[in-house]
C-alpha cells in the first residue's frame, strides 16, 4: 500500500488534466522567475480607505497581526456587505471553487475531466435545492445574504484574474477565456449542502454492510459494525460511565450479532436481510462501482462517513477557576489551504432590532455570518451528531416509468447542460423517483446489477408484476433495477436562516429558537452563557421509517420502507444545567440504549468522548478548578484506548532478533501518541499491519476499517478470542492469534527500520506522521511547480484516530494525515478577552502572504492565540485599520 492520503476521484482527474500546465509552468518559472508572476498584486489592501458600492455608512476593518478581521458597522446591511468584501478580498479563489463544485460546474474550470463529476453532482441537485431555499427565505434574512453578495460584487468590480488570485494566472494558462461571474445568494446556501454531503452520517456503511452481506453471515457483519458500547463509553444526555481499558481485556460485553425480531436503534442489521446466497461476484462488484461514483465528488470538508467528526464539551462554573463556565470545541475535518474556517468579528455599534449582531467566532469564507464562535452573552460549539438521514432504494424502473406500490408512476425528468472549458457542452438527463434521484448512469453505465442482484441476495421481497408494460407480456423484459437515493438535504430546509438566528441568540431559549432551524446537516450544539448556563442540544431533519433501520438499501417499489415524517424537535435530545456540571459531546450516541426515537445505527463508538469525560472527571474528583489552560490541554489529549488494550498482549508474543529489540519499546509506555514517540512510531505500524493481515483477502477492501473507532472495537472484541477466524489468514498462513501478532509484529519491525532506519530508539511517530497542507484545486497537481507554489509542509505530528488530539490517518493508505482538528476553540464565559483559538492555517488564501500559513507552527504544537473580542482590547491590539466608504 502507498503512503498517500486517499483522494477523490475528482481530485485525480484534475491532476491529470495539469501535467500539461505543470510543464508549461516549469518553463516560465525557470526562464523567467517567480518574480514575473508578481504574486503580490492581488494581496488585499489592509489600511487606509476605500470606497464602496451599496454601503449606507462607513464601516470600520481592523485586523491584528494574523490578519483577523473584526467588522464594526452602523447596519446589519452594511455589517454583511463589510463580510462579503473581507471574504472576496483574503478568499476568493476558494468561494470560486466552492460554487463551481457545489454546482456542478467544474467542467468550466477544468475540460471534460470533470464532466463525470459535474453530472454526479447536477442528478444530487445540490444547486437546485439551494435555489428553492433562497426563494424561501424571509425578507430580513435573504436582505443578508443579498448585503454579503453585493459586498463581493463590489470586490469583483475592481479586482480581477491575477489581481484576485494567484489561482486564476495559473488557470489561464489552460482556460484563458474564463471569466468570474457575480456572487449571489444561492452560491452562499449552496455550500451549506456541500457541508450536508460531506458530514452525511451512514451512507457508507450503508453500502459496507450491502458488500459484506454478500459473503458474510449477518452475525460477522455485525461483528464488523459493532453497536455502540454504552456500557462502556458515555452518552451525551444519559450515561456517563466510563472504562479505562485493561490489559488486552475487551471494553464492552460482545454481542452476539444475531438478527433481533424487530429492527430497533441497537439492530445492527434489518432483520428481513438474510444471508446472501446467489450473484456475489456481480452483486459486490457493481456495490464496488457505486462506493467509487460517490467519491468522485471533491471533499470539501473532508473524508465523508465517520472518521471525520469533533469534540466539544462545557462545564459549569461550579466546577471553574473563574466560577462561570467554558466550552471547548475541535472539529475534524480534512485539511486544506486555506482551512476551511476563516476567522471574523461582525459587531453592530449599538445592538438595536435592525442590528442586532455583536458576534465572533468561525465563519466559511461564501457564507455570511459567524458559524462556531460566541456573542456577547453565550457560546456554542458543533460536532457532528451524524443521525441516519440518507437512505438507498432499490427502484423498478421501465422505460421512463417506475412502479410504486403495484402501479407504473412517471420519473421525473430534468435536462440540464454542462458547459466544457475547450470542449462541446454535454447534455444530461436526471431521472429521479419520489424517493429521490436515480444515482446511475455517470461513467456511461447503470448500476442496475447492483439491484438487479440485490433483493434474491439479501432475501427482500421481489417487486410486483402489476406495473408489466405491453413488451414485459409479450415476453420481452424491459425491466431494470436501479439505486435511488433519498437524503434530507434534498429537500429545501430552513438552515439559511439559522445561522442569523444563532448569531443573535441571548439566551437559552433563543439559542433553542435558532437550533430548531439548522435543519441540514444535523450538529450536535454545546451551550453557555453569561448568566453561568449550560445545555447541549440536538437539531435536524432525522426521519422516522415506516420499517427497517436504514442500515441496508431496500425495496423502492413499496411503500412499507419510506419515511413517514421527521422525529419532533422537542423529542430530539437536550440538556440543560445537568447535575454533573459538564456535557462532553465527541460524536457519541446522543442518548442511551431504548431512546424511543431512532437517531442512528452507526454512532462514533465513543473512545474520545469516553477520554474527554476520564480526564474531567479526574480533575474534578481530586478538587483541581477547571482552567482555560487545562480545557486546552486535553484537547491535545494524545492517550490512545487501542494502545492501552492491545499492547499488554503484544509484550507476551514471543519474538527474536530485530523485532525483539523493537517490542522492548512496548516496555513502560504510556501509550500516548506523541510525536516523538518511539514507541508510538512502532505500534501503530503494526496497528495498520495488523489490520491489512487480518482482513486482506477477507472481505471487500477490509470492510473499510481505516483504523479508527470501528477498528479499534472490532480488534479489541477478538482480544479475548485467540482462536477466532478472524485470526487466521491462509493467505499469509497465520493460525490463531499468536501466529498473526507474531506475523504482524515482526514485519512491523522490519517495515519501521525501512521508514525510520535501524535502530528502534531514533524511531519518532512524527516522522512518518505528517501533515502537507494541500490547495484544494492545484495543490493536488502532482506538478511540483504548481505544488511548490501552492502547498505548505510537511508538518510532523503527534495524535491519531479515534484520540482526543484527532490527527487520523488511513490504515487502508498510509500514515500521512488526512484529517484533523481544523481550529481549536476555548471560550470563558467570565471575561470574553480570555478565550483562545486558533487556525489551522492563516486568514488568507494568498499563497505567500505572510499570513497565508501563519497559525499552522502553532496549531502543530498545540499553541493558541488570545481571542480578544471587547473593542477597546481590539482597538489596542490592531495592527490594520481599513475604513470602506459608501461612495459617492
Amino acid at each position: 500500500m502507498g503512503t498517500d492520503a486517499p483522494r477523490s476521484k475528482g481530485h485525480r482527474r484534475i491532476r491529470r488534466l495539469l501535467i500539461a500546465l505543470g510543464v508549461v509552468l516549469s518553463l516560465v518559472l525557470v526562464t523567467a522567475g517567480l518574480g514575473v508572476w508578481t504574486v503580490t498584486r492581488s494581496f488585499p489592501t489592509l489600511s487606509g480607505s476605500v470606497d464602496i458600492e451599496g454601503l449606507s455608512n462607513p464601516v470600520t476593518v481592523t485586523r491584528d497581526e494574523a490578519g483577523i478581521p473584526q467588522i464594526t458597522a452602523k447596519t446589519a446591511a452594511d455589517l454583511f456587505l463589510a463580510e462579503g468584501y473581507v471574504h472576496a478580498q483574503d478568499r476568493f479563489w476558494e468561494m470560486d471553487f466552492r460554487r463551481h463544485v457545489t454546482s456542478g460546474r467544474l467542467s468550466e474550470l477544468f475540460g471534460e475531466s470533470q464532466v463525470g463529476t459535474d453530472t454526479f453532482v447536477r442528478t444530487l441537485g445540490w444547486r437546485a435545492v439551494a435555489e428553492q431555499e433562497v426563494a424561501l427565505l424571509d425578507p430580513v434574512a435573504l436582505g443578508y445574504y443579498q448585503s454579503y453578495a453585493d459586498g463581493v460584487n463590489a470586490y469583483l468590480d475592481t479586482h480581477d484574474g491575477a489581481d484576485l488570485s494567484l489561482e486564476y494566472a495559473v488557470l489561464g494558462l489552460q482556460n484563458p477565456g474564463y471569466e468570474v461571474e457575480p456572487w449571489t445568494p444561492a452560491d452562499s446556501v449552496a455550500w451549506l449542502k456541500a457541508m450536508a454531503w460531506d458530514l452525511r452520517s451512514n451512507l457508507d456503511d450503508e453500502i459496507d454492510r450491502a458488500l459484506l452481506s454478500t459473503t458474510l453471515t449477518p452475525t460477522e457483519v455485525n461483528q464488523l459494525h459493532p453497536e455502540y458500547p454504552a456500557g462502556a463509553h458515555p452518552t451525551i444526555t444519559g450515561s456517563q460511565t466510563v472504562v479505562v481499558p485493561s490489559a488486552g481485556a475487551p471494553e464492552a460485553a460482545e454481542p452476539t450479532g444475531e438478527p433481533t425480531a424487530e429492527p430497533s436503534a441497537s439492530t445492527g442489521l434489518d432483520s428481513t436481510v438474510e444471508p446472501a446466497s446467489a450473484s456475489v461476484d456481480s452483486y459486490a462488484g457493481a456495490l464496488t462501482e457505486l462506493r467509487a461514483a460517490l467519491s468522485t465528488i471533491p471533499e470539501l470538508l473532508g473524508p465523508a462517513g465517520g472518521e471525520i467528526g469533533s469534540n466539544s464539551w462545557v462545564v459549569a462554573g461550579s466546577l471553574t477557576n473563574t466560577g462561570m463556565p467554558l466550552l471547548a470545541n475541535d472539529p475534524h475535518l480534512g485539511p486544506a489551504l486555506p482551512s476551511v474556517w476563516y476567522q471574523v468579528g461582525l459587531r453592530c455599534q449599538s445592538i438595536t432590532a435592525d442590528c442586532p449582531f455583536d458576534v465572533a467566532g468561525y465563519s466559511f469564507s461564501g457564507l455570511p455570518g459567524v458559524i462556531i464562535g460566541h456573542t456577547e452573552r453565550i457560546a456554542w460549539g458543533f460536532t457532528n451528531l451524524g443521525p441516519d438521514v440518507a437512505d438507498l432504494y432499490i427502484e423498478k424502473i421501465t422505460g421512463d416509468s417506475y412502479e410504486f406500490d403495484g402501479a407504473a408512476k412517471p420519473l421525473l425528468l430534468r435536462d440540464e447542460k454542462i458547459s466544457v472549458a475547450g470542449g462541446d457542452d454535454v447534455k444530461i438527463e436526471i431521472r429521479s423517483t419520489e424517493h429521490g434521484p436515480l444515482l446511475s448512469g455517470f461513467d456511461g453505465t447503470t448500476y442496475q446489477r447492483i439491484a438487479s442482484d440485490y433483493p434474491k441476495a439479501a432475501g427482500l421481497p421481489t417487486a410486483s408484476s402489476g406495473a408489466e408494460s405491453g413488451a414485459e407480456a409479450s415476453g420481452v423484459d424491459l425491466t431494470t433495477y436501479e439505486l435511488s437515493l433519498q437524503w434530507t438535504a434534498l429537500t429545501p430546509g430552513r438552515t439559511a436562516s439559522a445561522i442569523f438566528a444563532l448569531n443573535q441568540a441571548t439566551d437559552w431559549t433563543s439559542f433553542r429558537a435558532a437550533a430548531e432551524l439548522f435543519e441540514v446537516p444535523a450538529q450536535n450544539l454545546t451551550y453557555a452563557d453569561v448568566e453561568g448556563n449550560i445545555g447541549y442540544q440536538a437539531p435536524g431533519l432525522v426521519p422516522i421509517r415506516a420499517s427497517g433501520n436504514g442500515t441496508l438499501p431496500v425495496p423502492g417499489w413499496t411503500s412499507e420502507y419510506g419515511w413517514t415524517g421527521y422525529i419532533p424537535f422537542d423529542a430530539l435530545p437536550s440538556t440543560f444545567n445537568p447535575p454533573s456540571g459538564y456535557i462532553v459531546t465527541a460524536n457519541n450516541a446522543a442518548a442511551d440504549p431504548g431512546s424511543p426515537n431512532l437517531l442512528t445505527a452507526d454512532w462514533d463508538l465513543g473512545y474520545r468522548a469516553n477520554q474527554i469525560t476520564a480526564r474531567l472527571q479526574e480533575l474534578i474528583a481530586v478538587g483541581t478548578p477547571l482552567t482555560a489552560e487545562l480545557m486546552s490541554d486535553i484537547q491535545g489529549d494524545n492517550y490512545s484506548a487501542i494502545a492501552a488494550a492491545l499492547v499488554p498482549r503484544l509484550q507476551e508474543v514471543r519474538l527474536t532478533g530485530s523485532a525483539a529489540e523493537a517490542q522492548q519499546l512496548l516496555d513502560g509506555w504510556d501509550y500516548q501518541v506523541d510525536a516523538d514517540s518511539a514507541a508510538a512510531a512502532y505500534f501503530n505500524v503494526i496497528w495498520r499491519t495488523l489490520l491489512k493481515d487480518m482482513f486482506t483477502g477477507k472481505v471487500d477492501d477490509g470492510a473499510h476499517l481505516t483504523g479508527g473507532d470501528r477498528a479499534f472495537s472490532v480488534v479489541t472484541s477478538l482480544l479475548s478470542q485467540p482462536d477466532s477466524p478472524w485470526w487466521s489468514n491462509p493467505t499469509y498462513g497465520t493460525v490463531g492469534q499468536e501466529s498473526m501478532l507474531r506475523r504482524v509484529m515482526t514485519n512491523a519491525a522490519a517495515e519501521s527500520a525501512d521508514l525510520m532506519g535501524s535502530d528502534p530508539t531514533d524511531w519518532q511517530w512524527g516522522s512518518i506522521h505528517t501533515l502537507e497542507l494541500k490547495n484544494a484545486s492545484f495543490g493536488e497537481s502532482g506538478i511540483a511547480p504548481l505544488e511548490w507554489l501552492f502547498n505548505r509542509g510537511p508538518y510532523e505530528l503527534a495524535g491519531g484516530p479515534a484520540v482526543v488530539n484527532a490527527v487520523g490517518w488511513d490504515a487502508t493508505q498510509g500514515y500521512q494525515v488526512d484529517w484533523v482538528p481544523s481550529m481549536r476553540q476555548v471560550i470563558s464565559l467570565e471575561n470574553f478577552d480570555d478565550s483562545t483559538w486558533i487556525n489551522l492555517t492563516g486568514a488568507s488564501g494568498h499563497a505567500f502572504h505572510s499570513n497565508y500559513t501563519d497559525q499552522a507552527p502553532l496549531w502543530r504544537d498545540h499553541e493558541t492565540r488570545p481571542w480578544l473580542f471587547t473593542p477597546a482590547t481590539i482597538n489596542d491590539d490592531a495592527a490594520d485599520t481599513l475604513t470602506l466608504e459608501p461612495a459617492a
